[in-house]
Formats: structure tokens, sequence, C-alpha cells
């Protein structure tokens, strides 16, 4: 970005401003890229934690807090700068969620119950619907709940899931 920014400058300095608008529309798409890129990141943990909830039917302190963590970064990242819109849409998360399943998945069984399946037995064993549907419910928080109200929010969701109510009751 660096070599980016000089160009700018030289653009600019030398009155060439048609050049100039060019590399500002490459560096906006450089930008919102990257963006784009730590959803996705966020995405897969959230993915995740969620497979090998549904999998070993349980929650753990560390899954609960992966999963939030997740869903507070994307809810900051998602948020443009102007705070009235977003880089993805409410609507727009199935096709994200479709594209970092089998990613999640191939991460997920290296994981769940000390990486027993594979990934094409693991993504078997997997109900993606519900998977899906767990994911998108979740995501749905970060449009409708500030900061101060999304941990609790997320929790009392987590509660619900296969090894929940252990988990809330301090038994995991």
């Amino acid at each position: 970005m660096t070599q980016e920014l000089i160009d700018l400058r030289n653009s600019i300095l030398a009155g060439r401003y048609h050049d100039a608008l060019a590399i500002v529309d490459e560096l906006e798409g450089m930008s919102k890229k990257a963006i784009l890129r730590q959803i996705k990141s966020f995405l897969k943990v959230l993915l995740i934690h969620l497979i090998k909830n549904q999998i070993e039917q349980q929650l753990t302190n560390s899954w609960v807090a992966s999963i939030r963590n997740s869903l507070v970064e994307i809810q900051d990242i998602n948020l443009k700068e102007n705070k009235k819109s977003y880089y993805i849409n409410q609507d727009e998360w199935d096709s994200w969620l479709q594209e970092e399943i089998e990613l999640a998945i191939a991460d997920a069984a290296l994981e769940v119950m000390n990486g027993k399946f594979t990934r094409k037995q693991l993504s078997q064993l997997l109900n993606h619907e519900q998977l899906i549907l767990a994911a998108t419910e979740l995501l749905t928080f970060t449009y409708n709940y500030q900061i101060k109200e999304l941990p609790d929010t997320i929790d009392e969701y987590l509660g619900d899931l296969p090894g929940g109510e252990d988990w809330k009751l301090g038994k995991s």
C-alpha cells in the first residue's frame, strides 16, 4: 500500500487526477477485501465451534468465548464507517456460510473428538442445515443488539444448544 500512496501523491502533484482517482479506487478495493477476509476468518471460527458443539453434544467455556468473540468482532468489522450500512447485509450470509463451511469442517475434523473423524466423515455426520441455521441466528444478533447486549443474548442462545444446560450450570 505504501507504493500506492506514493503514486497517489505523485499523480496529484502532477495534476493527473484521473490516475489519482484510479489509485483511490484500487485502495478502496484493497481495504474492502481485507475487511471481508477478516470477517471470513471470524466466521470460520464461529462455524468450527458450532460444529464441535453439534457433534460432541457439549459446550465448553472456551467454545463459548470463541463464539462470542467471533460474533462481537464480526459485528464491529462488518459495520461500515458511516455506522449505517454493512459490508455483508443481514440477508447475504447464506452464501458466505456455504463458502466457509467446508473449510470449517476441515479444521474442525482435527479437533472434534481429538481428530477421530476425517473431513469427509465429519461432513457426513454433520447436520449442515442445522449448522447454517444456528450460525444465521447468531449472526442476526449482530444486527439487532448493541455491543452491551450482545454477550448476554449470545449466552442465552448458546444455553439452548446441546450441552448448554450443563455449561450454564458450570458442569463443563
